[in-house]
């Protein structure tokens, strides 16, 4: 049986009110000091320096400043720059401009938040991010705000290196910093640990300033540690929410009922200007393994929603929801499609299946590839005793923070799912015998967000931190193999589905939700 690497959630403070979860840490273990608006949780003794797991160390935000009224903020990074091109580390050097595929990656970006209300937009002061700025906000008239701590991480000896040089001149530590950023030492200073706590200080700023929709327009890393230290995630998370060039990641923030720290949605995560499924690198490593999460398309009379436990076939937006979702993956040889028996789930792993098989068979002479399908009632949610079933309800579930809204006998119920799911979809990755494997699942909404929380090893206390939209993806990507911690490519892409896409930020109907 197969886990992944990233420290247990248990160790972490999330906070989703203004009381922390229980922790469960040895006192022996470790100590507490404070640090900054940060509390360190540290080893009291050194990592090895053969280690190859990330760091257990950690940093818990203090609660987030309450607010008043509900709040979306939308982060961009930048797009490429000059430095990017070359290789080279920029850290928080203010050297590279953006390239003429940077300019035109935020004019996409442009494009795709033009007819969004933002109130405010506020940026990094370094070139290339407020020249992304500046096309995005394009002729608002409010001005854009910048902000120092917004910069991107401080590297120190390290910014204007190529990374080969990097390797040579530093050696080990060089290696720290690709294998062990949490702990990586340079100049007397540990960039990952300072960049997490000006993230933290750049929330108290944000969510303070008065406005309901927020433009964040900033670095790779910066943006990392904003998702991170927005829904509780410590800093050895670095590197596994990936933000590409002109990637949008949003956050919605709801007022707490007793006026603590808000409550906190990552409605999605790196929406590219160019296709997530497309070859790349994820942190820095080729991943020849993944797990794409295929929400499916909505079903019959149920006005783009789906019941918590009904199952209906898709209606004619979600046909083409699904047809989109298969087009997108087109150019990738999917291994397996693996579903839901629910008849949504399956409509959309069959269009899925059918394009991949059809894929290559565009030449008379061609023979159609044969790609494996799969159901499982692991993906599903109906094993919920039904002494719960009646408090559910009809959910709508693709409603932000719908899952927040059950009970926590439910919640308990769809996590263990999730976790019997997730450890069948690793033992399926596994097989040496396949070294290159993409796997798609797709299953009910509440079990995919489940699916997120174990890849990211979490507890059940964060499935609501997380938001799936119908005919929606998600990538995780494995480096280093299915053993080995995942990297979230994207969380909710939805760009794929054109004009049936939902917008990535929507009017407020009122101060509770969006």
């Amino acid at each position: 049986m197969f886990s992944l690497s990233l420290t247990p959630a248990a160790n972490h403070l999330h906070l989703l009110s203004s009381a922390y979860f229980p922790v469960r840490i040895p006192i022996s273990s470790f100590t507490i000091r404070s640090s900054s608006s940060l509390q360190e949780v540290e080893k009291s003794s050194e990592p090895s320096s053969d280690r190859k797991e990330l760091s257990s160390e950690l940093y818990a935000s203090v609660p987030l400043p309450p607010i008043k009224t509900s709040k979306r903020v939308v982060l961009v990074r930048h797009g490429q720059s000059t430095w990017n091109a070359e290789g080279r580390i920029q850290g928080s050097s203010n050297f590279s401009v953006l390239t003429k595929n940077g300019e035109a990656q935020a004019e996409t970006s442009r494009q795709m938040l033009i007819d969004d209300a933002f109130d405010v937009c506020f940026s990094s002061p370094l070139v290339r991010s407020k020249r992304t700025a500046e096309i995005i906000w394009g002729d608002r008239e409010e001005v854009i705000l910048t902000d120092s701590e917004l910069r991107e991480i401080d590297l120190y000896s390290f910014q204007g290196l190529l990374k080969h040089e990097g390797k040579e001149k530093f050696g080990a530590a060089y290696r720290q910093w690709q294998v062990d950023a949490a702990n990586f030492q340079i100049d007397g200073h540990y960039p990952v640990r300072e960049l997490w706590a000006r993230a933290r200080n750049c929330w108290d700023r944000i969510l303070a300033h008065e406005s309901r929709s927020v433009l964040v327009v900033a670095h790779n890393a910066v943006n990392q540690a904003l998702v991170a230290t927005a829904i509780g995630l410590g800093s050895e998370y670095f590197r596994v929410l990936l933000q590409s060039n002109c990637g949008v990641s949003v956050l919605d923030f709801t007022p707490h009922a007793d006026g603590g720290s808000p409550i906190i949605c990552l409605n999605r995560l790196n929406q590219t200007p160019n296709s997530p499924v497309a070859s790349g690198s994820s942190g820095g490593r080729k991943a020849t393994k993944r797990i794409i999460l295929v929400c499916h398309g909505v079903s019959e009379d149920n006005k783009a929603s789906s019941s918590f436990l009904e199952d209906k076939p898709m209606n004619i937006l979600g046909v083409i929801q699904s047809q989109k979702v298969a087009e997108l993956l087109l150019d990738l040889k999917v291994t397996a499609v693996i579903s839901s028996p629910k008849k949504a789930c399956v409509e959309t792993a069959v269009a899925i299946s059918r394009v991949q098989e059809a894929a290559d068979c565009l030449g008379a002479d061609c023979v159609p590839r044969y790609v494996e399908m799969k159901q499982t009632n692991k993906l599903d949610v109906e094993n919920i005793p039904d002494h719960f079933k009646q408090d559910v309800g009809d959910i709508n579930v693709f409603e932000p923070g719908w899952l927040n809204k059950l009970n926590d006998g439910v919640i308990t119920e769809v996590w263990n799912q999730s976790d019997e799911a997730w450890k069948s979809l690793l033992n399926e990755m596994a097989d040496e015998k396949e070294p290159e494997k993409i796997v798609v699942v797709v299953g009910h909404p509440a079990i995919l967000l489940g699916l997120l929380g174990q890849c990211l090893n979490l507890t059940k206390d964060w499935i609501g931190s997380f938001h799936l939209d119908a005919g929606s993806i998600s990538v995780l990507d494995f480096p280093d193999g299915p053993s080995r911690r995942g990297v979230v490519r994207c969380i909710n892409y939805t760009a794929h589905m054109g004009r049936w896409s939902i917008p990535i930020t929507r009017p407020t109907v009122d101060d509770e939700e969006f």
